[in-house]
């Protein structure tokens, strides 16, 4: 499959499709106009696995890592892609080059597909692969970013990992979209939900660290083990913070001294207030503003990016 062909056919001018760009059936489209069936699995059970990676000033961060989770979670929810991982890799770095963003938010999806006369068994269904750039998003607005996020711990339990492994990435957000209009109808710009013991578990499409005399911890079970939590962890370790992965309680999160967010949408994102009470002094915290640094300053290192060729 020659994906490099396929640019000159597509390019005429700066930026074709400014909204964003999706790769479908071996064809580069507006993002617009990619499509799946309404019988595809998919759609109508949740049955597909996916990874994010950003670009950030024409490079892709940690794409082999996340190239790597996305090719695990195939793996597990035993599917078959019709490409290969370089593949994958080429098909991304085109999608960014035709959208012509600098910063993008890059997402590669298989789908179970559809099987014949509707058939129930997944087996028979062939899986399809699909991949889009569209301009970069963040959980956090820029408002919320220099004043920090509210948010709440929501009475809603987080799908268990005995039911849905969150090691791999998936569409089942049913428990997580009820938590944000739980902290919607109280005031509150996101959420927390819990785990099965009452423990602090993860946020919509979000980690949480938690900071508290000078040490890290951030919830182990029942969470994606995120690529921004990864290098967050990394970061703690080349500057000799310590950062403890376990259970995170209610009230450890609650008396927290600062607690940030983690995510390939945003990056390391403040939190300021739970439930209307400060976290600390209410003030975005020293540690909390030293990895945020040291984060996007990672972005300029040679071991973690890909950068883009963007035509002409």
């Amino acid at each position: 499959m020659n994906h490099i062909s396929k640019l000159s056919e597509i390019y005429t001018d700066p930026h074709p499709y400014p909204v964003g760009i999706a790769f479908q059936d071996g064809q580069y489209i507006p993002v617009s106009e990619a499509k799946i069936s309404v019988l595809d699995y998919g759609f109508l059970h949740s049955d597909a696995t996916y990874d994010t990676v950003h670009v950030w000033d024409g490079a892709f961060f940690r794409l082999d890592d996340h190239i790597e989770r996305f090719l695990s979670g195939v793996e597990r929810l035993r599917m078959e892609l019709p490409v290969n991982p370089e593949e994958i890799r080429q098909i991304l770095h085109n999608c960014v080059a035709l959208s012509g963003h600098r910063r993008a938010y890059v997402e590669m999806v298989c789908t179970r597909g559809t099987a014949a006369n509707f058939s129930r068994d997944p087996r028979e269904a062939t899986n399809r692969f699909l991949a889009f750039a569209v301009p970069y998003g963040s959980v956090a607005n820029d408002e919320q970013l220099r004043r920090g996020l509210h948010i709440t711990i929501a009475d809603i339990t987080r799908i268990p990992p005995g039911s849905v492994d969150p090691k791999i990435k998936n569409y089942h957000w049913l428990d997580l979209i009820m938590g944000l209009y739980d902290a919607y109808d109280k005031g509150r710009e996101t959420a927390l939900l819990l785990d099965a013991d009452g423990n602090i578990s993860e946020g919509p499409g979000f980690n949480v660290f938690a900071v508290r005399d000078g040490s890290l911890s951030t919830p182990a079970r029942g969470v994606l083990p995120g690529i921004t939590r990864r290098t967050v962890i990394e970061i703690c370790a080349a500057k000799g913070i310590n950062a403890q992965e376990g259970n995170l309680s209610q009230e450890r999160l609650r008396s927290s001294d600062e607690i940030f967010v983690t995510s390939t949408a945003g990056g390391i994102m403040p939190v300021t207030q739970i439930d209307g009470q400060p976290v600390g002094s209410g003030k975005i915290g020293p540690i909390t503003d030293c990895l945020k640094c040291a984060y996007w300053g990672w972005h300029k290192d040679s071991r973690f990016i890909d950068i883009v060729s963007y035509p002409g």
